[in-house]
């Protein structure tokens, strides 16, 4: 059967410039931590090998510096000397050996620099002296002649990058980076040839893509990225953007646009860089729909396109062109060639949690996945090693951790069973899921109920596991993921205020709280605060006062998530109290803790407290086996929860590493 029937758009070829892709799925440029002295890494070869060969028709490579005063991170890539051409070479050849272009984001950030190597900032340089707002950075005014340095070196990196092998150069003019500085008139302040008129502030990026253009010839692809909408109070306006298209078209030394949104300058900007759940797949697609009704070159999008059919419907509809696919290659490199072979079902899709990916990133860690732990590993469990006898393996706990433990297990040739003492398994992110804009998340245990199914593993629910029934089945490993339960310290409480754990309140859909004013305490300053914090405040006649025990709520999760679910509590009302430590309660008032002076900080007229104050490792079970089987060939192993509460993250990991050499 033809493959073209399911997808025929998204499986067609699309010629940019020079080079034809076999399909319109790419890979965006985004940056992996996966560098060294700003030179290509093992790891990132590995990296983008996988992606390529499980599919893709283009990666864009991560942002490349073209000049000293471009290194926005302490681990950016350069490519100001010839030193960066063997380390592009080996992934050139990593890539190419799969039939999959490979092309290079060229980039400087203007102000935005976020940290440096050794603590110290360096000047940023800016069109004008305009503060950055995310960065807290006043940046200097560049010169003309620093300017005329800057815009020679994209030339030159590209050159670099040519000599490598890659197939062509992205110039990043989006998410308020330079070129996007200089567009922008609230940032671009100039009055000379650089400032002013639309067409002076143009002028950096039209003559940046003509020298680049100029030092590669005609053959190699040079592209631009750039933000159709910036989502900011001082975004450069629609019209202005358009119009850059327009005659970037006109002059024709680019072959495409990759239009995406947002804006590194401004929180609430910063959150379309990577949107998390809260936003609708394919949502940026309307604003490069209206670019491309204005372009004759190609036009690529990004932005929450994480299924093959959502690409489709873009491609079919006329919105694009190609369509970035970047963190749905994250969590499944195969994807595209499960998609092409009618295998959709097999799909891991994404789930937009932002976690492990730019939450990685942004916490200066290699970049990976919470679903698919080896993402980032690859070189070290890029292949499933089958073993060499298969063993009886016993998984007690049917949560993340323990699906993830058995589906590998599975894989590699054990014969697996999970014991679930709930109805289903999933463990908390069941509770996940429910949580306003937070469905999505859902999808990770459904991904790995289909990975249960397809690899033959039996799942058993409403079990209750003890050692007795472990001596009974006599397996040959045990892992126990029995995850946790909800913590409540040492607190003076009376029976007098109603006092609920957020499990409860999210399994009725706080439906059970009475009205008027709910305090929620939340220590450990995550999604489940924020989340029951909106769920209550929406529901109707409740005043919430979400009290957390740090700086700010949301402090441990990933930013863009955060920003986005800040905006969420504010929208429903929430008040919002930080540096709270909860100590007691009684009547109608709940009583707490400034945490750095220890002043008293009183919640007067309260109808009733809702906990969110971690969780707890149920590990019995572990250690009671551990014991009782000390000494036989029963191998005994603990995961997730089970070991210390913490996230998804680390009990897939955990799983991974557990049932790969079992």
């Amino acid at each position: 059967m033809s493959t073209a029937i399911e997808f025929p758009s998204l499986f067609s070829p699309l010629a940019l410039g020079g080079t034809t892709l076999k399909n319109r799925i790419f890979s965006s440029g985004h940056d992996t931590v996966m560098v060294h002295d700003g030179e290509v890494t093992d790891q990132l070869v590995a990296y983008h090998r996988a992606r390529a060969e499980g599919g893709a028709g283009m990666i864009i490579m991560q942002v490349a510096g073209i000049h000293e005063t471009a290194r926005y991170t302490s681990h950016v890539l350069m490519i100001t000397d010839d030193s960066c051409i063997p380390g592009y070479r080996r992934v050139a050849e990593a890539v190419h050996e799969h039939d999959c272009k490979l092309i290079s984001q060229i980039f400087h950030p203007g102000r935005e620099i976020m940290e440096s190597g050794d603590g110290a900032l360096p000047v940023a340089l800016a069109p004008s002296a305009v503060p950055n707002e995310r960065f807290h950075v006043m940046p200097q005014a560049v010169s003309i002649d620093l300017l005329q340095e800057i815009i020679t070196g994209y030339a030159e990196g590209a050159v670099r990058l040519q000599t490598a092998g890659l197939d062509g150069v992205e110039i990043v003019a989006s998410h308020g980076y330079l070129p996007a500085q200089f567009l922008n008139p609230n940032l671009n302040v100039r009055e000379d040839r650089y400032g002013g008129t639309l067409e002076n502030r143009m002028r950096m990026l039209r003559e940046t893509a003509q020298v680049v253009r100029e030092a590669v010839g005609p053959d190699f692809v040079v592209g631009v990225r750039l933000s159709a909408d910036e989502n900011t109070y001082d975004a450069t306006g629609e019209s202005d953007t358009v119009a850059l298209c327009k005659a970037l078209d006109a002059d024709g030394y680019i072959d495409y646009l990759n239009v995406t949104e947002g804006t590194s300058a401004s929180t609430g900007g910063s959150t379309h860089i990577v949107p998390p759940m809260h936003y609708d797949a394919m949502y940026t697609a309307p604003s490069a729909a209206k670019i491309k009704k204005q372009v004759s070159i190609p036009v690529l999008v990004a932005g929450r396109i994480n299924q093959p059919h959502e690409a489709e419907i873009v491609l079919t509809s006329g919105q694009a062109d190609a369509c970035a696919m970047t963190r749905a290659l994250i969590c499944d490199p195969e994807m595209p060639a499960k998609a092409e072979t009618r295998r959709t079902e097999e799909i891991r899709a994404c789930i937009a949690c932002n976690q492990a990916c730019i939450g990685h990133f942004h916490m200066g860690y290699p970049i990976s996945c919470i679903q698919r732990p080896e993402t980032g590993r690859e070189i070290q469990f890029g292949r499933t090693v089958p073993t060499a006898v298969a063993k009886n393996v016993m998984i007690v706990g049917g949560g993340p951790a323990g699906m993830k433990a058995a589906v590998i297990a599975a894989q590699r040739g054990h014969h697996v069973t999970i014991y679930e003492a709930a109805g289903r398994v999933g463990g908390q992110v069941l509770l996940a899921e429910r949580l306003p804009h937070r469905a999505e998340f859902g999808g990770a245990v459904t991904n790995l109920l289909s990975e249960i199914d397809r690899y033959g593993v039996e799942v058993r629910t409403r079990v209750q596991v003890d050692a007795a029934l472990v001596r009974e089945v006599n397996p040959d490993v045990v892992i126990v993921a029995t995850g946790a339960t909800p913590y409540r310290p040492p607190l003076e409480l009376d029976d007098a205020l109603p006092v609920f754990e957020s499990w409860d309140v999210i399994k009725s859909n706080g439906a059970d709280l009475p009205k008027g004013r709910i305090v929620v305490a939340d220590w450990r300053c995550d999604w489940i605060g924020l989340g029951v914090a909106e769920m209550i405040a929406r529901s109707g006649g409740r005043k919430v006062t979400l009290a957390v025990d740090g700086y700010a709520p949301g402090e441990t999760i990933q930013q863009y998530t955060r920003n986005a679910m800040l905006a969420a509590v504010y929208e429903a009302g929430v008040e919002i109290v930080t540096n709270a430590r909860l100590y007691g309660a009684d009547d109608d008032t709940v009583y707490l803790q400034n945490t750095l002076t220890s002043q008293p900080v009183i919640a007067e007229d309260v109808a009733a407290l809702v906990l969110c104050l971690g969780h707890k490792q149920e590990d019995g079970l572990f250690h009671e086996l551990t014991s009782q089987l000390s000494g036989t060939e029963t191998e005994v192993y603990a995961i997730g929860d089970c070991q210390a509460p913490r996230t998804v993250e680390e009990a897939t990991l955990e799983a991974l590493r557990v049932a790969s050499r079992i």
